[in-house]
């Protein structure tokens, strides 16, 4: 199961075959509530290739012991992530 940080994962499989590969994974808050950007690839079953590089941010819940997905949120594109990327600058440029 996911007893810790490490363990957690969306690499995900059917039928022995990894259809979604994670290739990178950042834990941006850990605690009773921990935030996770992963990046990762989607198989595309009828070429057997892997896909452009996808975003999404997961927040997990650590209860009796275990990490629980409670929520994501999927970055669709690059050009998404860029906009996000951008926008995020802006604001915290602000503050300082």
């Amino acid at each position: 199961m996911n007893a810790t940080i490490e363990d957690l994962t969306i690499n995900y499989e059917e039928e022995g075959v990894l259809v979604v590969k994670q290739t990178g994974k950042e834990v941006l808050s850990k605690g009773a509530w921990t935030t996770v950007l992963y990046r990762y690839n989607n198989l595309d079953k009828k070429t057997g290739e892997y896909g452009k590089d996808m975003y999404t941010i997961r927040r997990y819940q650590k209860r009796q012991g275990e990490y629980m997905m409670k929520s994501k949120f999927n970055i669709s594109s690059a050009e998404q992530a860029k906009k996000i990327i951008s926008i995020l600058e802006t604001w915290v440029n602000e503050i300082d």
